[in-house]
């Protein structure tokens, strides 16, 4: 009986020991055992729409949130420190700030938000992003052109992961350069061809004669805008031709020189020599893109989104076919005036140290890793090794890396910047209508865009490190 009772008892304890055991070894197997499902940490990654797929728009239900799903995915199941659930939202341009400031306001912003420097910058400044200097690597500072991490530093920090860029350029219609006997001053079919400024004076008067008007009737030479705010990067570009840096080491505008004024004054005399589209202070960028398209104009702005939509829109017979090729803005010292619109991922203050962490952790992970930086590609690469991986399938990225050394940051990643804008354009205005000479229109600009700043740098937590 004893021994019946006693070999009962010794089976029931094995059970449970067995049971114990096959705990223990199933809670050790997951490296992420200690984290239950309600210690998931939650992203919350926001984006505007940049590009459809992961790798290509071609891809089946390729869609803008396709590639941060796709990274979510791989970042949940490869990280170790935490379980992880990434939330994609793909946000309208237009509703980015509203969106942002309500969030902001509750204390509920985005963990992630990947998009362009222009349009967030104004946000470090704020003190509503976290530095990221401590997940940029070597390898990364060596891929990327200095360049683009100047266009992401503000102070002395980085708050966004360089990943892709748009850069800025001109754009002609070779077929017309021909028509008026300009073909030596017309580059290769993937080349940003780069004139002097005295070769572009040339290009613009023989364009002003020699256009065949049966050919083209109604066309100019070059095209100019100053309705707005929009576009205006090139029109700062502009107002650089002559050697002026536009901003000193302080932030504070610097434009109110002799070059400054020199700048204005040649903008003034090729609009009245009638080398540019007439009423420029009622038109806007989109409408010189649109006299472009239609080959009322010679020469016009672009950016390599525009560029590349220009091209579809003649593929697909939206708009008249010609050869559209690609050159700098030129500058009085020979070398190309070069600009970009950075994008790239930064990370939010939600005042949560671990969401933080992890937010930086997955920036650092679509931001480095081998294959999710080759969708830069969809865009222009920042990285080097991308564009020279792409170059054979993609012409145009080895022309545009070869930009890189002349780039110019054209916020200067002062605070107010946005203000600022609207600061340039109504002193443009008055310079083409001449209801200012080019000294005023330039010392005006200076005067009032440095309140704006001054405004600004009071408010920012960049200057009162």
């Amino acid at each position: 009986m004893f021994q019946r009772r006693y070999f009962a008892t010794a089976i029931a304890i094995l059970f449970v020991l067995s049971v114990l055991a096959g705990c223990t070894s199933n809670s050790t197997d997951s490296s992420k055992s200690s984290s239950s499902s309600s210690d998931v940490v939650e992203l919350k990654v926001w984006l505007t729409p940049q590009w459809k797929g992961v790798l290509d728009a071609s891809e089946d239900g390729a869609d803008y949130d396709s590639f941060f799903k796709h990274a979510g995915e791989r970042f949940a199941a490869e990280y170790k420190e935490h379980n992880v659930k990434v939330n994609v939202e793909v946000i309208a341009g237009e509703q980015r700030d509203e969106l942002l400031n309500v969030n902001l306001n509750g204390g509920t912003p985005p963990d992630v938000f990947f998009e362009s420097v222009f349009a967030m910058g104004d946000y470090a400044h704020r003190g509503a992003l976290v530095p990221l200097n401590d997940i940029v690597d070597e390898q990364s500072k060596k891929d990327i052109a200095q360049g683009y991490w100047d266009s992401v530093t503000f102070g002395e920090d980085v708050y966004f992961f360089p990943f892709s860029h748009n850069p800025g350029t001109l754009a002609y219609n070779a077929d017309m350069f021909k028509a008026a006997g300009l073909d030596e001053y017309i580059g290769g079919e993937y080349e940003i061809k780069t004139w002097t400024l005295a070769d572009y004076e040339k290009i613009l008067n023989k364009l002003k004669s020699d256009i065949p008007k049966d050919q083209y009737s109604n066309a100019y030479p070059m095209g100019l805008y100053a309705l707005n705010n929009q576009g205006d990067t090139w029109n700062l570009a502009y107002l650089r031709m002559f050697g002026n840096p536009f901003f000193d080491n302080n932030g504070n505008l610097i434009i109110d020189d002799a070059n400054g004024v020199k700048a204005a004054n040649w903008l003034k005399k090729i609009y009245d020599d009638g080398l540019t589209n007439p009423g420029v202070e009622s038109v806007s960028s989109n409408d010189v893109n649109a006299m472009f398209q239609n080959q009322q104009l010679a020469i016009s702005f672009t950016n390599a989104i525009l560029f590349n939509n220009a091209k579809a829109d003649m593929e697909s017979g939206k708009a008249p076919k010609f050869d559209i090729r690609l050159a700098n803005i030129p500058s009085e010292s020979g070398d190309p005036l070069s600009f970009t619109y950075v994008t790239g991922a930064t990370v939010f203050d939600t005042k949560d140290e671990t969401r933080i962490k992890v937010s930086k952790d997955f920036v650092k992970f679509i931001s480095t890793d081998a294959e999710l930086v080759k969708a830069s590609k969809n865009g222009v690469p920042v990285r080097t090794s991308v564009a020279n991986e792409f170059k054979s399938e993609k012409p145009y990225f080895e022309a545009y890396s070869a930009n890189d050394p002349y780039m110019f940051n054209f916020t200067g990643n002062v605070p107010g910047y946005s203000q600022l804008r609207q600061v340039l354009y109504p002193e443009l205005q008055a310079l083409y209508t001449g209801g200012k000479t080019a000294e005023q229109a330039v010392k005006d600009y200076e005067t009032k865009g440095n309140e704006v700043i001054e405004e600004s740098k009071a408010d920012s937590v960049i200057y009162k490190k």
